[in-house]
């Protein structure tokens, strides 16, 4: 019985870790518009990836936010993850030149990546980050979506989230505010003064999948591709939340008749 209890209980602790993280919908956390809840294929006690999805939010980061942003925790061999071939995934890595050495003769060179390598980064250094980029080294994106609360819907908001000119509503919170200079207005982002101009546009890319690239479908498929790299063992830990539930269940139905047939001569 000792032994039973003790299954159940860890049982339990594995509930809510397999199904932790999933709030509810909150403002943007600053007085600002709620933030954006798009329905997510990865949400929810069944949620999943979508590989055409997580393929369209790579060719997303690769045309529009690796020139600025890297992902430090991945290599090329992980995109395998999105359902590429080997084939392809080393074909995406050798598009890549990435420096190496040094040779022989102490010289640094430069040579196609292979999938063992990291994901390129776009700088070298956070100095030369910075000199590019008004002072501010562009955050990495390899864990972007767990780094606040609602972070899919706090990211899709974000890159969706510029306006030409300052809303009225700013204006009434503060009749002082002004953008300054070389600073975008953005409704999701803290302070609403934000260095990343506006990324999304109608034509910019498109996918090779033949899907209308739009501002809202780009944001979609690269905060999903983002989520994965943040959450690649996202399936199976929500398969293991499955499983301990029904053994929850199961648990609970025997604890029932086990307590039904000690009392059942009580009276």
């Amino acid at each position: 019985m000792k032994t039973l209890i003790r299954i159940g209980t860890a049982a339990i602790l594995a509930t809510g870790l397999s199904l932790g993280g999933t709030a509810a919908q909150a403002a943007g956390g600053h007085g600002g518009p709620e933030l954006k809840h798009p329905s997510w294929t990865f949400d929810g006690l069944f949620g999943h990836y979508n590989e055409d999805q997580l393929k369209r939010g790579w060719e997303v980061y690769s045309n529009v936010c690796a020139s600025c942003h890297g992902l430090e925790y991945m290599h090329y061999r992980n995109l395998k993850g999105l359902g590429y071939t080997e084939d392809e995934v080393e074909a995406i890595a050798a598009s890549f030149e990435i420096e190496d050495g040094p040779d022989e003769w102490g010289e640094m060179f430069t040579r196609p990546a292979t999938v063992v390598d990291p994901i390129k980064e776009p700088y070298e250094n956070d100095a030369l980050a910075k000199l590019a980029n008004g002072g501010a080294v562009p955050p990495n994106l390899s864990v972007m979506t767990r780094a606040r609360d609602h972070g899919p819907d706090y990211v899709y908001s974000l890159m969706l989230g510029y306006e030409a000119g300052v809303p009225e509503w700013v204006h009434e919170e503060d009749p002082e505010f002004s953008v300054p200079p070389g600073k975008s207005f953005n409704n999701y982002f803290p302070g609403y003064a934000i260095s990343m101009p506006q990324q999304l546009f109608p034509g910019i890319m498109e996918y090779s999948d033949g899907t209308e690239a739009t501002p809202e479908q780009m944001a979609k498929d690269v905060v999903t591709f983002l989520q994965w790299a943040a959450e690649p063992e996202l399936e199976k830990r929500k398969d293991l939340g499955r499983y301990v539930l029904v053994f929850l269940i199961v648990f609970t139905g025997v604890l029932y008749a086990y307590k039904r047939e000690i009392w059942k001569n009580a009276h």
